[in-house]
């Protein structure tokens, strides 16, 4: 699902964020991408989902070199991911069913589509009785699970996770990442970025670590 191929990225102000990087996640494969602050684990995000491009190397999504990509060819790769952040980027003005709605909105479905994903997205999570409630009534742990909603609501086959539980305590935490092994047991390629070693500790997945932008560590024995 993905690939990178001897992959840096340089930014204009000359800072390298990955040097060489190597990796590969399988189609419905769960993993933690692990490293310090500032190893490069949100600028590998980036690249992933076409909001950077590497400055060398190959990043293959499904199939394809999304380095090359034309930018009128980048919204349809993005329909393929979805994004969770650790400060959910949910509208404070729009209820929970519109925030879930959003990419559905944008990607032109139906009224009647629209109603029926955003529902099963909501019961996944366990929200669909709070469709109608605002963001800022929720607690911090139902608000990720809205944004989590939102980014599945598409139905896309790989999910990217920045960090989706930094602002949660250790039960919620769980919790968050419970939902991400259901979607992976389905078929659906996760990602997680994350500090929170003991977490990972718990999971038991595949753990990938950077450090000064370079793979260190796959996961996979040698």
């Amino acid at each position: 699902m993905i690939e990178f191929h001897n992959v840096f990225k340089r930014y204009e102000t000359g800072h390298e964020a990955l040097k060489g990087v190597n990796l590969a996640l399988d189609s419905g494969e769960m993993a933690f991408l692990t490293g310090h602050s500032g190893a490069g684990k949100s600028t590998l995000l980036k690249l992933i989902a076409v909001m950077e491009r590497p400055t060398r190397g190959q990043v293959i999504i499904d199939g394809a070199n999304v380095g090359r990509a034309k930018n009128r060819q980048i919204p349809h790769i993005r329909r393929k991911i979805g994004m969770i952040f650790q400060d959910h980027r949910l509208l404070a003005d729009r209820t929970v069913f519109d925030n879930v709605a959003l990419p559905l909105v944008i990607g032109g479905l139906s009224q009647r589509d629209i109603n029926s994903r955003v529902r099963a997205a909501l019961d996944k999570v366990g929200l669909l009785n709070k469709e109608k409630m605002m963001p800022i009534t929720l607690s911090g742990g139902e608000q990720q699970r809205v944004g989590i909603a939102r980014a599945v609501v598409n139905k896309p086959p790989l999910l990217l996770a920045d960090e989706p539980t930094g602002n949660l305590d250790p039960e919620l935490s769980a919790e968050i990442l419970k939902l991400f092994e259901q979607f992976s047991q389905v078929g659906v390629s996760v990602l997680v970025a994350t500090h929170d070693l003991a977490l990972i500790a718990r999971m038991h997945y595949r753990t990938m670590t950077l450090r000064d932008g370079r793979m260190i560590n796959t996961g996979l024995e040698e």
